[in-house]
């Protein structure tokens, strides 16, 4: 097992400014003459929960297992970061030290990030193929409750709004650092501190309905039946608007179905990089 390190992003892709990609966490195991896996894990996850895909995978690919931004032992981005800037770190790290498109292996919000570059003309040459389980990215079903509390918010941010600056943006910010304005949120939300919170907000608000109709790689797609964070409608979605793409359902499984259901996973993974190559 080793760490890598790398530099700035290139060929014109904005990667954010205060944070390379040599600041986030990573190894590489395996295979060294194998094809190269990348793992992306999902929100307030780490390299830790795909740790064991790593292992399992190993013996004929040479993964690389990362931390995201604000995420394991990566630092969190002094800055406001999105998608957009999570691809173009990716994108160095691909460029620098893997050398080679890669398959990417994405749980929730890390497949977000891997529908987001397979769909993206910058980034497709860089992906041979696409494990997903339960990705994010699809817009979801919203219960009453969400647009209550986005009522709420609108009529609490609405004051600010008409004051002139420098008090809006004082007052703004004044609010979203309020009690009143943390109950509003999810508990990812609420349990966030700092720049992560605005960087969450920016991450789960990315939706990639039409872009995903534009991805070309064969894609893997798993999700367990007793998930609540991923619908099985979201999943269809991307069924059937991506060209090559099956979906697997896990048996007694939730949003971590690749932890509920291992052999299944790791065997339908084997099976498809085997006969996709």
């Amino acid at each position: 097992m080793s760490s890598e390190s790398s530099s700035q992003a290139q060929n014109g892709v904005e990667a954010p400014g205060s944070y390379g990609a040599e600041m986030l966490s990573r190894t590489i195991t395996g295979n060294a003459s194998g094809s190269p896996v990348l793992l992306l894990h999902g929100w307030g996850s780490s390299a830790a929960n795909m740790a064991p895909i790593a292992q399992a995978l190993s013996s004929d690919y040479r993964v690389t297992n990362m931390d995201l931004p604000g995420h394991g032992h990566s630092p969190a981005p002094t800055e406001v970061i999105g998608i957009p800037e999570h691809a173009a770190l990716i994108k160095e790290i691909i460029d620098t030290h893997i050398g080679e498109p890669v398959t990417m292996v994405g749980h929730s919000n890390g497949g977000r990030i891997a529908l987001y570059m397979a769909s993206h003309q910058v980034y497709k040459p860089l992906i041979r193929h696409l494990v997903l389980v339960s990705p994010s990215g699809i817009t979801p079903d919203r219960p009453i409750g969400y647009y209550v509390r986005r009522t709420i918010a609108n009529l609490l941010k609405a004051p600010f709004r008409l004051a002139p600056e420098p008090l809006r943006a004082y007052g703004l910010d004044w609010l979203r650092h309020s009690l009143a304005w943390r109950a509003l949120g999810s508990s990812d939300y609420r349990a966030l501190e700092g720049v992560m919170r605005n960087v969450f907000v920016r991450m789960v608000t990315c939706h990639l309905d039409e872009q995903v109709r534009d991805i070309e790689v064969p894609v893997l797609l798993f999700r367990g039946d007793r998930d609540t964070a991923v619908s099985q409608r979201q999943m269809e979605y991307l069924v059937d608007a991506i060209p090559d793409a099956g979906l697997v359902i896990l048996e007694n499984a939730g949003h971590y179905g690749y932890m509920d259901d291992f052999a299944t996973f790791i065997a339908a993974t084997r099976h498809f990089l085997k006969t996709t190559c």
